[in-house]
């Protein structure tokens, strides 16, 4: 732990990495969980894509609207907030994150890139209008401009990743001298280049997961008997001395 520590108080340029396990902690289930109640109402595959926004918009609208109101229901936990303030401190340069709950903006982080988008944006399918989610919470569905439908600004199955997002994390990865990793099963490509180039470009690379991934045997430091929150707690207090 100590080690680690070490690692972020002398790196020059910390990324940090965060995938679902971040959001978990906070309560919010996960898209793919089996005990999540999104599996009993919908089915996210048949739901989550281009086709169904075109083809089967009434489910569309009602399965993000479910979504939006679990998003809600939830804020972030204390190791955003440990983020954001590290982020004030110089401490780490920026976020990647493969979640679209915007817990990390809400805690105070400003260098976020969200490589999935974001439940904080809504624009309309068609003339890309922008739209408060509160108003898409609301009722609103349809454009008041062109008539298009009203869509949660995150990456749906059958489309592209935010190409300017996308360079930008892959800017601050080139840059980082150290690359932490919380929360993620890295198996989700494209997403999971970002440490294996890290560390190819010299990078030191830790992660925190409650499970083993497929990059393990890369990482200069594993943790996986603390969660996040746990773990950046000590860090914290650790840095603080």
């Amino acid at each position: 732990m100590n080690e680690t520590v070490h690692l972020i108080m002398e790196s020059k340029h910390t990324v940090v990495f965060t995938g679902a396990g971040m959001s978990t902690e906070s309560g919010l289930p996960d898209f793919r969980s089996a005990k999540d109640g999104l599996w009993k109402k919908f089915n996210p595959d048949e739901l989550a894509n281009v086709h169904a926004l075109e083809h089967n918009r009434d489910e569309f609208i009602n399965f993000y609207r479910y979504r939006l109101q679990a998003i809600q229901s939830y804020k972030p936990h204390e190791g955003h907030d440990i983020l954001a303030d590290w982020e004030k401190q110089s401490l780490i340069k920026g976020i990647i994150t493969q979640n679209v709950d915007g817990f990390h903006h809400d805690a105070g982080s400003k260098h976020v890139m969200e490589l999935h988008g974001t439940f904080r944006s809504f624009h309309c399918h068609s003339c890309e209008k922008p739209f408060q989610p509160q108003q898409f919470f609301d009722g609103m569905d349809e454009c008041d401009t062109c008539g298009g439908t009203i869509r949660p600004g995150i990456v749906l199955f059958g489309e592209a990743l935010p190409q300017d997002v996308f360079m930008k994390a892959e800017d601050e990865t080139m840059q980082a001298d150290l690359f932490i990793v919380f929360g993620s099963s890295l198996t989700v490509s494209p997403a999971n280049m970002f440490p294996i180039l890290a560390k190819e470009n010299g990078a030191k690379l830790v992660i925190v997961n409650r499970d083993a991934t497929p990059l393990d045997s890369m990482a200069d430091h594993i943790i996986r008997d603390r969660s996040i929150k746990q773990t950046l707690q000590e860090w914290d207090e650790l840095i603080k001395g």
